[in-house]
């Protein structure tokens, strides 16, 4: 058997292993990233059908900003020297979000003044509790990069005296707090249109995890690159190679070595042996501990938690290319927000039935007028299943079948929605099922959003431990199914989380 020595092996090009190799190849670590496909970016890549090129999964990041009031990821991109190697736009609205059941229709913008001003044009009363909502979310976004400068372990005398409302709200989920800070109830559901993004609804998310990401998206707007999120994969894979790291693609790590609880290296589908004694995994516990490492050497606290949680909602994504532009098709909005209601626990209830056809669409030329030529459009749908409805309709006969009967429902829902008609237009189409997920990110039954991040298993128990001494000395994991949870802004974040536990332990292994 062929040996290699290196520093690091990074299992998985996605999002969280392209920051945490690039990371640990500009601290000039031996890197070598290893990635099945034949392309970096796991989730975060585009394909081409005909003359249109679609965007794979990004809607926006919520967590970028501008060079005067900027989030945690421009900070992240300045530090790696690729913030200006990629190009950026800001979306044009907040969201607008429109109910099947009873045709309600709001669209909020971006800017908390203006956010909060068009709250009280829609509910009137609502000011006040509106402004408390984003004066926590301010503190709660101040007190979580205290939390991340204390790495874990923060003086409760600091928290208690600087973040005195994080504290209070921390242990509830969304409901609760909004309920206590007196908000009318038609502003709390305009408000939590955001939940699908996050995959939990309000009686199980944690407020601190809902109120910071819709703080950072009003507060920062959101922006898009440019040119997909493939462009950001591509300039991290080459700013890697750059500094010395080595991607290998087409290649499968087979297993994780360990001796004695301590990685020692990986083996290739090739039979190559990586010595080293430090992977980030990309790849999810369930796969990294259910294929790659001999059960005996699992040790038993790690196996546990990954059995005790649960998957996060299936993707189901439809991209059109259509062949009449967004002023002839009446599409005015970047992002629309399609529920048969706006209680959020309903509709989660909802999403494990296969013919629900609640989504998220954006018309990308809303955004990006030059995306698609000229004339044309570009729309992606976007839904999650839970639990196994999926499964139990699709057999190895029926399944493209069934994903044009899916296709036409969730066209249909949109027409009907949004008063428009866009199925005579369509000029290309791709659907993209948790079999298309699963099959080309090897997600466990395809989940586009990690592990569910509600009740118990939510923010702050995950902020909190993901500091900790790893169960397995030398494995770190990063991406949709590691401390930070599913999302591009999450997964990036904890590609440089887990890079720098790495070099700690390297550091304090001297």
């Amino acid at each position: 058997m062929k040996e290699i020595n290196y520093d690091v092996v990074v299992i998985g090009a996605g999002n969280g292993g392209l920051i945490a190799a690039l990371k640990m190849a500009k601290s000039g670590k031996k890197t070598l990233l290893v990635e099945r496909h034949i392309l970096p970016g796991g989730f975060a890549t585009s394909f081409s059908r005909g003359r249109f090129e679609f965007e794979a999964s990004l809607h926006e990041l919520c967590d970028m900003g501008h060079a005067d009031k900027h989030g945690n990821l421009y900070t992240l991109f300045e530090e790696l020297g690729v913030l200006n190697k990629i190009g950026f736009v800001d979306v044009p609205e907040a969201f607008r979000v429109i109910t099947l059941d009873d045709h309600l229709d709001y669209t909020m913008p971006f800017g908390i003044d203006n956010f909060v001003n068009k709250m009280e044009e829609y509910v009137l009363g609502s000011r006040k509790s509106m402004e408390t909502f984003f004066a926590l979310g301010k503190e709660i976004s101040a007190a979580l990069k205290y939390l991340n400068v204390s790495q874990g372990k923060p003086e409760t005398k600091v928290l208690m005296s600087d973040y005195p409302n994080f504290m209070r709200v921390a242990a509830y989920p969304v409901n609760k707090v909004l309920d206590a800070i007196k908000m009318p109830k038609k502003a709390q559901q305009i408000l939590n249109t955001y939940w699908s993004y996050l995959g939990a609804p309000e009686d199980k998310l944690s407020f601190i995890h809902y109120a910071v990401m819709v703080y950072l998206y009003i507060n920062l707007k959101a922006q898009i690159p440019t040119k997909r999120s493939n462009e950001i994969s591509v300039v991290l894979a080459e700013e890697i190679k750059s500094c010395g790291g080595d991607i290998w693609y087409g290649r499968e790590v087979k297993e994780i070595k360990v001796d004695n609880n301590r990685v020692c290296g990986v083996v290739l589908d090739n039979d190559v042996l990586i010595k080293t004694n430090y992977v980030i995994s990309n790849a999810s516990p369930h796969s990294v501990y259910g294929h790659m490492i001999d059960s005996k050497n699992i040790p038993a606290e790690a196996l546990q938690l990954a059995n005790s949680r649960k998957l996060s909602g299936r993707g189901f994504s439809m991209f059109l290319g259509l062949n009449k532009s967004k002023e002839e098709l009446g599409l005015t909005d970047y992002s629309y927000f399609i529920y048969n209601s706006l209680d959020t626990t309903k509709e989660f209830a909802r999403m494990n039935d296969l013919n629900n056809y609640s989504q998220v669409t954006v018309c990308l030329n809303n955004a990006l007028p030059n995306c698609s030529p000229k004339g044309t459009t570009i729309m992606y749908f976007t839904s999650l299943y839970f639990g196994d409805c999926f499964d139990k309709a699709v057999t190895e006969t029926n399944y493209f079948d069934l994903k044009d009967q899916l296709a036409e429902g969730f066209i249909k829902t949109f027409e009907k929605a949004t008063n428009t008609s866009i199925r005579p237009y369509i000029e290309e189409i791709e659907v993209a099922t948790p079999l298309t997920y699963a099959h080309y990110t090897d997600s466990p039954d395809g989940t586009i959003y990690g592990y569910l991040t509600a009740d118990l298993d939510n923010m702050m128990p995950r902020l909190m431990r993901m500091y900790d001494e790893a169960y397995l000395n030398g494995l770190q994991f990063c991406g949709g199914h590691a401390m930070r949870s599913s999302g591009y802004n999450s997964s990036y974040l904890s590609g440089d989380v887990a890079a720098k536990l790495t070099l700690k332990a390297m550091k304090e292994a001297k």
